[in-house]
């Protein structure tokens, strides 16, 4: 593979444009002196950057939908996001480096007692509809009712005002939930797993395939490993199995 040729099919700019999700706490952890994201995911395409040898510039967005959203409008040449079937008819995704457990936080006094019971007639789970767990749950759920919200804040919210059965979410962030709101309890187990994949536009064959490797590589040497123990989220993420 080219080096020259790669450069100028991934970052044909001169800079490798990464997509930022903000929104994601355990991918993106804080702020450098500087002002630029750090966390797992920035990192990630940090290195991109310098295994191509150009400089790495952040494009910021406020939510995995507006990720999403730009892929059409070469507003980025790479974007961390978790990977999902919609957002794979505008972005080709490499397999997953990292995942994220998600499943449901039930209130206090429910009946409930596992993921399986959640998906009844009668039951309604907030939502936020945009992110890939959300996206997951609007292809699968047949029975319950989704109450879709714009954010995780958002769908707490929904959860609580409406009294609802079930709040959808990231493991690590019901956590932080149930935490408010006494005896309320989180299901074992998972729905699904947000698969936080790298990103790029599907005509660059060979961006797509230097991507992948590069998964690989970061996966099977132990560095993705040691981004998720150097920014404190052990535990909350898991280095996401070889393809």
């Amino acid at each position: 593979m080219k080096l020259e040729q790669l450069r100028n099919e991934l970052a044909p700019g001169g800079v490798l444009r990464v997509a930022i999700n903000l929104s994601n706490f355990l991918l993106v952890t804080g702020k450098s002196p500087t002002g630029e994201p750090e966390g797992v995911s920035p990192d990630m395409g940090r290195e991109i950057a310098d295994r191509i040898g150009v400089p790495v510039e952040y494009v910021l967005f406020d939510t995995p939908g507006a990720v999403a959203d730009a892929a059409l409008d070469d507003a980025w040449d790479i974007a961390n996001i978790g990977a999902e079937p919609e957002r794979a008819k505008t972005i080709a995704f490499t397999s997953a480096y990292v995942e994220i457990e998600s499943t449901y936080l039930v209130p206090p006094g429910s009946q409930i007692r596992s993921i399986s019971e959640v998906d009844a007639p009668g039951n309604r789970i907030a939502v936020y509809a945009r992110a890939a767990y959300g996206l997951w749950l609007i292809d699968h759920i047949r029975h319950a009712e989704l109450v879709k919200a714009d954010g995780m804040d958002a769908s707490f919210d929904v959860f609580l005002e409406q009294g609802l059965e079930a709040l959808a979410g990231l493991r690590p962030r019901l956590i932080e939930d149930v935490g408010k709101l006494p005896g309320a309890r989180i299901l074992d187990g998972q729905f699904s797993a947000v698969q936080q994949a790298i990103g790029t536009r599907p005509e660059r064959q060979l961006a797509t395939a230097f991507l992948q490797d590069f998964v690989d590589q970061a996966k099977s040497s132990g560095f993705v490993a040691s981004l998720i123990e150097k920014h404190g989220v052990t535990g909350r993420l898991t280095v996401a199995p070889s393809a």
